[in-house]
C-alpha cells in the first residue's frame, strides 16, 4: 500500500498554513500551527491560450503528438499544470490537421490528457481589416460557420473555445448554433459595433479574447466595443499581462471593471518564449522581432505577434507592476479560468479535497514576491528540487 504524500504551506486567501495529503488528487487538508518560513501554496496554474514555449509550435505545419506532449510537459515545469492549445487562423485542412495531433497526444500520454480541457480555435472566422485582425494570415479569413466547427469537432470532439468576429448580420444566430454545439464563444480580432456585441453576447457569448487586443488602434471615445466588453458581466475576459500589450494603468482598470471573478490572466505564447532577442520566423505573424525587453512584434510594423511571456511572467507582473494583492492575482490564473474554461477537471482550481493534485509553491513577499520554487503536477514533483 502507498502511503499519500504530504506538502505544507500558506493558504493565501485565509492566511493560515495547511497541510494537504495527496496521491493523484487531494486526499486531505488541515490546518496546522503557524510558521513564518512557510511558502505560499496554491493550485497549479491555468493558461487558456497558448500557441507555444520553448521552440515548441501548435500551429507549425510539423506539429505532432510528441510536439504537444513535450510541451505540456515543459509548462508544467514553469507552474502551468493546465493548458489550452490554441490554434489561429488557418485552412481548414491545417486546422483539421493540428486536432487531430493534440488529440492524439492526449490518447498517448495521460498526464497530457489531464493537462488539456478542451482546445482553443482563434480565427479563422474574425475581421478581415488591418489591425483587428493583427498577424493573422488574411488568405484564411472567412465567413463566421457553424457547419465547419461541426467538422472540427468530428475530427477530434477537443474543440472548447472558439474565437469569432460578431460583426455580420448573422453572427447571433450561427453563435446559438455554435454554443448548442456545446462550443465556447469568444469574442476577438473584431470590427464589431457595441450593438453587435451585445448581440452577440445575448446569443450566447461569454468569452472575450485577450480584451484590449485584436481591436482597431483608434476607436471612438464612445460607445466602442471595448466599454462594452468591460461593462456586461455576463463576459468573462481573458487578458495579457505581459507588460506590452495593456499597459499597466490600463491593465488595472480592466481588472478593476471585471474583478478578479471575470477577469483571467493568459499568456497568448508563442514558440518564441524562452528564446533569446532577435528577428525570427514562425506560425504565428511570420517573420518577427523579438525585443530586448521582450516585446515580439510582426517585422515592419507595430502589430504584436503574440508574446514570448509566460502566464507566470504575467503573474508577476500584475503583483509587482500592477498592484494586485496576491490572493487576487492567484483567482486569476488558478479558480477563475478553471470556471470559465470548457472542459476542466472537477476541482480544478482550488485546493479541496477531491481536486486535482495540481501545486505550486510560491514566494509571497519580497523582492521575489509571485516567484514559483517548487511544482507539482498529478501528485508527482516536476520542478523545484528532489522528489
Amino acid at each position: 500500500m502507498t502511503h499519500p504524500k504530504t506538502i505544507v504551506g500558506k493558504d493565501p486567501h485565509r492566511g493560515i498554513n495547511i497541510e494537504i495529503a495527496y496521491d493523484t488528487t487531494i486526499l486531505s487538508v488541515r490546518e496546522i500551527g503557524p510558521d513564518q518560513g512557510v511558502p505560499v501554496i496554491a493550485p497549479g496554474f491555468i493558461d487558456g491560450q497558448v500557441n507555444g514555449y520553448g521552440g515548441l509550435d501548435v500551429n507549425s505545419a510539423d506539429v505532432s503528438p510528441q510536439t504537444i506532449i513535450n510541451l505540456s510537459a515543459e509548462l508544467a515545469k514553469l507552474g502551468v499544470t493546465t493548458w489550452v492549445p490554441t490554434i489561429v487562423t488557418a485552412s481548414e485542412e491545417a486546422i483539421t490537421v493540428a486536432l487531430e495531433q493534440i488529440k492524439r497526444a492526449c490518447d498517448i500520454d495521460p498526464t497530457t490528457r489531464a493537462a488539456i480541457p478542451c482546445v482553443h480555435i482563434e480565427g479563422p472566422f474574425i475581421s478581415d481589416q488591418d489591425g483587428p485582425r493583427g498577424v493573422h494570415d488574411a488568405a484564411f479569413v472567412r465567413p463566421l460557420d457553424a457547419d465547419e466547427i461541426r467538422r472540427w469537432l468530428r475530427a477530434s470532439g477537443m474543440v472548447g473555445i472558439v474565437t469569432v468576429s460578431p460583426h455580420t448580420p448573422d453572427a447571433p444566430a450561427q453563435i446559438a448554433r455554435i454554443r448548442e454545439l456545446g462550443v465556447e464563444v469568444a469574442i476577438g480580432h473584431t470590427h464589431a459595433s457595441p450593438e453587435q456585441i451585445t448581440a452577440a453576447i445575448t446569443a450566447g457569448a461569454g468569452l472575450a479574447t485577450h480584451l484590449g487586443n485584436g481591436i482597431a488602434t483608434t476607436l471612438p471615445r464612445h460607445p466602442n466595443a471595448l466599454w462594452t466588453q468591460l461593462a456586461d458581466d455576463r463576459l468573462a475576459a481573458g487578458l495579457i499581462a505581459d507588460g506590452h500589450h495593456l499597459p499597466s494603468d490600463t491593465l488595472k482598470v480592466m481588472i478593476r471593471a471585471k474583478t478578479p471573478e471575470r477577469a483571467y490572466l493568459v499568456s497568448d505564447s508563442t514558440a518564441l518564449a524562452g528564446s533569446a532577442p532577435g528577428r525570427h520566423r514562425t506560425s504565428v505573424g511570420g517573420l518577427v522581432d523579438l525585443a530586448p525587453g521582450g516585446r515580439l512584434s510582426h517585422v515592419g510594423t507595430d502589430l504584436l505577434a503574440g508574446a514570448a511571456a509566460t502566464l507566470p511572467d504575467g503573474f508577476r507582473n500584475v503583483i509587482r507592476n500592477v498592484g494586485l494583492e496576491l490572493p487576487e492575482a492567484l483567482k486569476m490564473v488558478t479558480s477563475t479560468p478553471a470556471r470559465v474554461i470548457p472542459g476542466t477537471r472537477p476541482g480544478l482550481g482550488h485546493l479541496r479535497v477531491g481536486s486535482p493534485a495540481d501545486f505550486v509553491l510560491i514566494t509571497g513577499e519580497g523582492p521575489g514576491a509571485g516567484t514559483i520554487t517548487e511544482v507539482i503536477q498529478s501528485g508527482r514533483k516536476v520542478s523545484g528540487g528532489p522528489e
